[in-house]
This record gives structure tokens, sequence and C-alpha cells, in this order.
């Protein structure tokens, strides 16, 4: 998208929609790449704010806004290549990113920076990943992940030409993905909006917040964990106002930002949802929580 544009603005589209509407399911463990791929052509996938990722570590009833086609992005079409060093480096210079299936190790948990090779620790299965450059000073692949900033060189990773990880997809394809022709609604004017706190794998006491879980507690998986009060925020973009939702039931609307709100909700599980309003559509997020008092 970024390259049709020939602009760098971030980009944000809904995993969760082109995960789920393509037949993916939690219980399988996965969707099949070319059926993704499938959908791509035939449907497209909408920005985030059409469908945000809930975290829910179980299959749901999911849906998406209504209207989420006028704000899909598609693609023409896509196929496999070989995994051969001088091909791949052809179809990034022609076609742009490339996704492929690495064999992931308990090592590669641990990196940090430089080109990876896999060391020690057994294997802990396969996981989808995206080849956007390369270095032949180093010979390696310039990779992206999906495991936030937090992990390796602010989320990406270099991969050693002769690592070897490359592993088969489902169906026993070998090989390494381009898509090309993208098209449709790339910069659709619609708001952003992201909850920032509470977030889900943290614990908050008195808003007070805590990276952990308390694993032993008998609640839902990464859901946030909340003792006492709270105010929640969210930070928005192109948004005229926000309005907050607890387990489908309008609480607060508020029209000045920043958009603030002090949870108020019984001890239980709760989903929280907020809604940013422009002129012309609507964006939303999504986050689970368990109140304990």
């Amino acid at each position: 998208m970024q390259y049709k544009l020939d602009e760098i603005y971030n980009p944000d589209l809904s995993e969760t929609h082109l995960y789920f509407y393509a037949g993916g399911t939690y219980h399988a463990g996965g969707v099949n790449v070319e059926d993704a791929a499938d959908y791509l052509i035939e449907h497209g996938v909408p920005d985030e704010g059409v469908y945000p990722d809930p975290h829910r570590a179980f299959d749901y009833p999911f849906e998406s806004l209504d209207g989420w086609e006028n704000r899909a992005v598609k693609i023409s079409n896509w196929s496999w290549i070989e995994k051969d060093v001088e091909v791949m480096k052809e179809a990034l210079i022609e076609y742009g990113p490339l996704v492929f299936l690495m064999s992931i190790y308990q090592d590669f948990y641990s990196y940090k920076s430089g080109v990876y090779r896999h060391e020690w620790g057994p294997r802990v299965g396969g996981h989808v990943m995206t080849i956007v450059g390369y270095d032949d000073n180093q010979e390696c692949w310039i990779c992206k992940n999906s495991w936030g900033r937090r992990w390796g060189d602010n989320g990406w990773f270099k991969l050693a030409y002769d690592a070897d990880l490359f592993a088969t997809w489902y169906g026993n394809h070998s090989g390494v993905m381009y898509i090309k022709g993208i098209y449709g609604n790339l910069k659709p004017d619609v708001p952003k909006v992201q909850i920032v706190n509470p977030v889900f794998k943290h614990s908050y006491i008195f808003g007070k917040e805590f990276r952990i879980l308390f694993k032993k507690l008998p609640v839902q998986k990464a859901v946030a964990r909340i003792y006492g009060s709270i105010k929640v925020k969210v930070e928005t973009n192109n948004t005229d106002r926000v309005e907050f939702y607890i387990d489908g039931e309008k609480r607060f609307d508020d029209t000045v930002e920043p958009y603030i709100w002090t949870l108020d909700s019984k001890i239980g599980l709760h989903t929280l949802k907020v809604v940013a309003f422009n002129n012309q559509n609507k964006s939303i997020d999504l986050l689970d929580y368990f109140k304990f008092f």
C-alpha cells in the first residue's frame, strides 16, 4: 500500500477480519494462507477500525461493521516462488514484500539484534512473517515480525540466507508467496481509535499498571485484570466524539479531547467497546476485562 501511494503513512488493516472471514479458527490453530490470499482477491481486507482484535483465545461470534466493503483493500493476484536467494531478490524488487513461513525455535524468542541463525533450543512451531528487503554485505534477509516493538530489533530481525528455516505451509507448499496489484480504499476517511488504558495482558490496582496477569486466577486468558477504579483512555485521530460501552450498553459520550471515562461496572467479566465518530464514518476498539472490585 505504501509503495502504491509512494508514501509512508502506517496503514492499519484488520488482521482479525482476514483471519476469520477467510476461514481461520483458533480451534484449528490457523488459517490456510491460500484461502487468505484468495479472500484478498475476491473481498479484500478493511481497516482495523471495522474489526479490532479482542485478543480472545477461543472462537466466538464475529462480525465487522456494516459497510466494511467500502473501506477494503484488494489484490489482483498472488503466486508462489521458489526458495532461492536470487529469485527472491528479484521478486522483492518486482512485487514488494514477501510472505514466508519460518520454523521457530526457542532461541528465536530471545533474539535482540544481528543476523539470526538457530543455535539452541527445540522447535516450538511455525510462524508467518514478512521479508521486506535483503543485505548482501551481511548475507541476510530483512524481516518484520508481528510480536511488537518490545521483541527483537524494534520488532524487526535479520535472517541469514543459509539459515535453512523456511517451513512447509499447510497443503505441503514449500515456497514463498508474493502478492501484487494493490487497489481499493487505501486511505479511507475514517476515525482511528485505540484503547490505551487499560490494555490486555496487564493488571491494574487503583489505576496503577502492572505487566503481570496473576495467571493462576480462574479468569479468561489475556484479559485485563482491574482492581478498584480506573480511567479509560483512548488515542484517536480524525475523530469528533467517542462513545463508551460496557457489554453493549452505552455508558458515556465524550465530545472533548482527551477522551477519558472513569470505568463503571460490576464485578466480573465484561467487554469494553469504544466507538469513534467523524462526519461520515465510525470505528471501534474492543477490550475484555475482569473487574475484581
